[in-house]
């Protein structure tokens, strides 16, 4: 008997877990929505943790990230909804349908000749082949599936996205500046009116330009803001060395002195 332990005894603990007998009482309380905040902390985990390149933990945060999708087919069981072995199984069909070129006759078993495909044939084939199970759900509208709860760059990514793929785009790089500057305008405009709302309205329209212009620049926005949020915080952790090594509070400095400092982070590559 091996000592490694496999997913059918994974799925063994999920039921465990679960059982109103004996099972924990934490998970017996947990439904399909309130477990939602932990599947997205845990899609982030892994994230970050592939970001930092720290490959030994990255089995532990996939681990963990599995463990939702054990958790959803558990409860979706329970309810006479669907299986772990149901998700496998949609899964399998779904990616052999949507790799024609790797399963040309639509099965596991099936191989291609061998022919060379290229990446843009590989795209096109996918976007053919996921708007018609688009319509095969009865999606009316272009944006209709694209999920509300995903965080708002990334959903903003997707929706322009799709829109291009009708052709609704500049195609123009520089077009997305002169409107990023246009939002802008219009920003500086509900600032000096004061009005709140319109500064928030305009803030968001700056934001999804910016968005645009990452999209049309191949930048993930995600991505990118999450490299400045990291160098943000090593560039600030040596401003607060600084004023530590000084034995002055906070206060005490102007708003130079620190930028002093932080220039000084800069010139160290922070």
């Amino acid at each position: 008997m091996s000592d490694q332990y496999g997913l059918e005894d994974l799925l063994y603990l999920m039921a465990r877990l679960r059982d109103p007998g004996d099972g924990c009482p934490w998970d017996l309380k947990q439904d399909f929505a309130s477990i939602v905040p932990h599947t997205l902390e845990e899609a982030y985990e892994v994230a970050d943790t592939i970001e930092q390149q720290n490959w030994p933990h990255l089995k532990d945060e996939l681990g963990d990230l599995l463990f939702q999708v054990i958790f959803y087919a558990r409860l979706g069981e329970e309810q006479s909804r669907f299986d772990f072995g149901a998700i496998v199984d949609n899964l399998v069909r779904k990616l052999v349908r949507r790799h024609p070129h790797v399963f040309p006759e639509g099965t596991l078993q099936s191989r291609r000749s061998g022919s060379d495909i290229s990446d843009e044939q590989i795209k096109g084939t996918w976007e053919k082949i996921k708007q018609q199970e688009r319509v095969e759900k009865a999606s009316k509208r272009v944006l209709d599936d694209i999920p509300q709860a995903l965080p708002a760059l990334n959903r903003a990514v997707k929706l322009q996205s799709r829109a291009s793929k009708v052709g609704f785009d500049w195609n123009d790089p520089l077009l997305v500046l002169d409107k990023i500057e246009e939002e802008i305008a219009e920003l500086r405009e509900a600032i000096a009116a004061g009005d709140q709302i319109e500064i928030e309205h305009e803030l968001g329209d700056m934001i999804f330009a910016q968005v645009n212009l990452a999209r049309h620049l191949e930048v993930n926005p995600e991505s990118a803001l999450r490299y400045t949020n990291r160098k943000f915080e090593r560039r600030f952790a040596h401003v607060e060395d600084r004023v530590v090594e000084s034995d002055r509070e906070w206060q005490q400095f102007t708003l130079d002195e620190l930028d002093g400092f932080w220039d000084e982070a800069k010139e160290k590559g922070l």
